[in-house]
């Protein structure tokens, strides 16, 4: 194998940089002289932003999560605070259950500190949700934690935010990675000198707890529902179950054999609440206690996947979109029922999320604002409509919600402890939270979504999802399930075109690598490469009234539906 020109210059700059340790070279050294696939995929690339921050293998080389590529960042985000602010300069650091994650912390703390910035760091780890809190809680121009949120355990990340306690959006997302991009390793200041670092912890636990409980909209059916909660090995554990006492819930069990954090996550093939195996020893416990409701988080806690009883009394599990649908109802519906609905109020949902949390707006008269994938973008509307608009709940396909403004960030936490107040309300009154989703459905038309996840790991992976959507931009389907497709969205270039008028309208949105095709019957297919792991993510959507069908019946019917979609983009 003939190594990259591009690749072996960029493994020579770390063998010949003092900074690094000897056993980094010496690994570097093996892989170039026995020319191993490896030396490539460690140093093809350099680490990105995308949609949540920076994320990667841990390992060495310029395109893994390392000590070095992390005190790359750490600098380079030094240099741009320290341009950007004028004032005394402070940032909140925390960490989740992954391996290397409180070393890393550490030495991003040493960087920092070698700066001259003050670092409050978290003493054990946090949930990220409790970081995005932090930063406006401490008056923090930027905050970091440390995770990959729920990819496998061989990851671990590095999320930015900024002073608004959201994560970077354009411009400074971009103008960080140029002063990331000079810095050399032997450029990174490193300093031990504690006097820099503050140590934090149950102070802002309880401010951070405080503001949950105010989001609490009611007590109905506290005393009754019975819920299983699983940290899946996660930050969650620190403080959910006190999050859910204090907000009046008294019947929380918790699965044992999941409740320590490690970052191997032993008992799961993935921590991914998205999908089924990770919450089936919570379901199986959840049958034998009789409980009502699961509730499972990702290691950073950001995610949550539930599980409620349906109509005939069995456990299943609802999607992001389903989960949302009767979050959104009940917080719209229970504020409008007490008078307490601001005239001003909106929520927030991604292009990707079901139509059908607009429309459950839509029936309160409350604003819907539409953004990019990622609650960075949802931050981004609520920073900039502050003081004019009363920001209520946002959500997006992948398990992620925000309840009310005072984290900037989806929260998993504060999530739960609503889904888990709207499942109580619902048991309170004689239904369930899947009743009420059928209600919804009954209301706004049956919605069904898929999403299929291709994984293309590595350079030749990335080169393969590059090629699959310029094939989609330079020949668009169509039809999608045999109707002739009208609109085709490309947030690349920013154009909405009608492809049976020609006629063209901008998107309002930033560019973003998503395509989205729509029919006759305004079924969509949406093809949008991951911002955080090797993979070309596809998103199906489709809506047909309920009306004499049964739900067998209407799911089949748009499962149908789905499937022609996906024969026909060549992705089932």
């Amino acid at each position: 194998m003939s190594i990259d020109p591009n690749v072996l210059a960029k493994a020579n700059s770390w063998l010949n940089d003092d900074a690094v340790d000897t056993d980094t070279k010496a690994i570097i050294q093996n892989w170039i002289h026995t020319e191993s696939h490896e030396l490539t995929e460690a140093f093809y690339k350099d680490l990105d932003f995308g949609t949540g921050g920076m994320r990667g293998i841990m390992g060495v080389g310029s395109n893994r999560i390392n000590k070095y590529t992390l005190g790359q960042a750490t600098q380079g985000l030094s240099n741009y605070l320290k341009e950007s602010f004028s004032t005394s300069i402070k940032v909140a650091i925390a960490y989740d259950s992954r391996n290397n994650s409180s070393t890393l912390a550490r030495e991003v703390a040493k960087v920092f500190a070698g700066n001259g910035i003050h670092v409050y760091l978290f003493e054990e780890l946090r949930p990220t949700p409790e970081l995005s809190f932090a930063v406006r809680h401490l008056e923090c121009q930027a905050g970091i934690v440390l995770t990959a949120s729920h990819n496998p355990k061989e990851y671990n990340g590095y999320k930015v935010y900024w002073n608004d306690g959201g994560q970077l959006v354009p411009p400074h997302d971009k103008a960080i990675i140029e002063q990331v991009r000079q810095v050399q390793l032997s450029e990174v200041f490193s300093s031990n000198d504690d006097a820099y670092i503050t140590l934090i912890g149950e102070e802002v636990d309880r401010a951070y707890l405080d503001q949950i409980q105010q989001q609490s909209l009611g007590n109905s059916g506290k005393d009754q529902l019975k819920i299983v909660f699983t940290p899946l090995h996660g930050t969650s554990v620190t403080l959910m179950e006190r999050a859910l006492t204090l907000c009046g819930f008294k019947n929380v069990s918790v699965v044992e054999k999941q409740a320590t954090p490690d970052g191997n996550f032993p008992t799961v093939k993935s921590p991914n609440p998205e999908e089924a195996e990770a919450l089936s020893m919570a379901v199986d416990q959840a049958e034998r206690e009789k409980a009502d409701i699961v509730i499972g988080c990702d290691p950073d806690t950001d995610r949550v996947g539930i599980a409620v009883r349906d109509n005939e009394g069995k456990l299943v599990l609802l999607n992001g979109n389903q989960t949302g649908a009767v979050l959104f109802d009940y917080m719209l519906g229970t504020l409008s029922d007490k008078g307490k609905l601001p005239s001003n109020a909106f929520t927030a949902i991604t292009i990707v999320t079901s139509d059908l949390m607009e429309r459950i707006a839509q029936g309160y008269k409350v604003e819907v604002l539409r953004c990019l994938t990622g609650f960075k973008w949802i931050a981004d509307l609520i920073r900039v409509n502050e003081g004019a608009k009363k920001f209520i709940v946002g959500g997006e396909e992948s398990y992620g919600y925000m309840i009310g403004d005072f984290v900037r960030d989806k929260d998993a936490i504060s999530a739960t402890v609503l889904i888990a107040e709207a499942a109580a309300a619902a048991l309170a009154k004689g239904s369930s939270y899947y009743n009420e989703l059928m209600k919804i459905h009954k209301e706004h038309g049956y919605f069904q979504e898929k999403l299929i996840s291709i994984v293309k790991t590595g350079k030749s992976g990335a080169e393969e999802i590059e090629k699959m959507m310029e094939n989609f931009r330079s020949t668009p389907p169509k039809t999608l399930a045999e109707m002739p497709v009208i609109e085709v969205r490309d947030y690349q270039v920013g154009i909405i075109t009608n492809t049976v008028t020609g006629k063209t309208s901008p998107t309002h949105m930033p560019s973003s690598n998503v395509i989205q095709f729509v029919n006759e019957n305004g079924d969509i297919a949406t093809a949008r490469p991951s911002g955080t792991e090797p993979k070309i993510k596809f998103y199906f959507s489709v809506m047909r009234p309920w009306t004499t069908q049964s739900e067998s019946e209407i799911q089949a019917e748009l499962n149908r539906i789905i499937g022609k979609m996906t024969s026909e983009l060549g992705v089932n």
